[in-house]
C-alpha cells in the first residue's frame, strides 16, 4: 500500500511559504520549485537499495556501499511539472526521463493525454511522477494510469502543494502509489483551485498568464 509523506523539515517549508507569496518573481519562482524539488528528491529516494563495493582511497583499499544500479525515471506532467525536474537531476544525474501531456475535455470535463513519451524500458525502472499541484487528482491519476498502462510498476508522485481532494482521489484510484508533499492545503474552491495555494504554477514558473 502507498503512504502519503507530508514534509515538515524546516527547509521545505520556508522555500514553500517563499513560493506561496503573490510578489515572488518569476526567476524567484523558478529556482525555489527546482529546490524544493532537490530537497525533496533527497528523502523520497531514501528506499534506493544499496551494494557494498570494493575502492581504494588515497590511504588504503576499503569496502562502501553503492546506489546498486540507479534505475530511475522521472516522468513530469506537462507543462508545470517541468519545473521539479532540474531539482531531481542535480540528485539523480543518470535518470532517464519521461513527459505526459493531459488536458482536460471541455464536454467530459476527464483528462485526455495529448503527448506520452517514456524510456523503453520504463517497466525495469522505479518511476517519480512529477507535478507541483495537486488539486482534483483527476491529472496525476490520469498520469499514473498512462505510465502504468506502458508497463511502470513502482511509482511515486511529487507535488509541491496538495489539496486534500486530490490525495483522495489518488490514494483510491492508485492505492499502491507512494505521495510525497511538500504543504498539504485546506480545500479546493468553486472554480478547482487550492486554497491558500500559491495560484497557476506553471505561469508562475514560465511567466505566462
Amino acid at each position: 500500500m502507498g503512504k502519503v509523506h507530508v514534509f515538515d523539515h524546516p527547509l521545505i517549508q520556508h522555500k514553500t511559504a517563499l513560493i506561496r507569496m503573490k510578489d515572488t518573481s518569476t526567476k524567484d519562482f523558478r529556482e525555489l520549485v527546482r529546490e524544493i524539488a532537490r530537497l525533496m528528491c533527497f528523502e523520497s529516494t531514501r528506499h534506493l537499495p544499496l551494494k557494498e563495493v570494493e575502492i581504494e582511497t588515497p590511504i588504503c583499499p576499503t569496502k562502501v556501499n553503492m546506489l546498486d544500479g540507479e534505475d530511475v525515471a522521472i516522468v513530469p506532467i506537462l507543462r508545470a511539472g517541468l519545473g521539479m525536474v532540474d531539482g531531481f537531476l542535480d540528485l539523480v544525474p543518470n535518470a532517464k526521463v519521461g513527459f505526459v501531456g493531459l488536458y482536460r475535455d471541455p464536454d467530459t470535463h476527464e483528462p485526455v493525454e495529448y503527448y506520452c513519451k517514456l524510456p523503453n524500458d520504463i517497466a525495469e525502472r522505479e518511476v517519480f511522477v512529477l507535478d507541483p499541484m495537486l488539486a482534483t487528482g483527476g491529472s496525476a491519476a490520469a498520469a499514473i494510469d498512462f505510465v502504468k498502462e506502458r508497463g511502470a510498476k513502482k511509482i511515486t508522485f511529487m507535488c509541491l502543494i496538495a489539496a486534500p481532494e486530490g490525495i483522495k482521489v489518488l490514494e483510491e484510484k492508485h492505492p499502491d502509489v507512494d505521495i510525497y508533499i511538500a504543504a498539504k492545503d485546506e480545500c479546493l474552491n468553486e472554480n478547482a483551485y487550492i486554497v491558500p495555494g500559491l495560484g497557476d504554477a506553471g505561469d508562475r514558473i514560465y511567466g505566462t498568464k
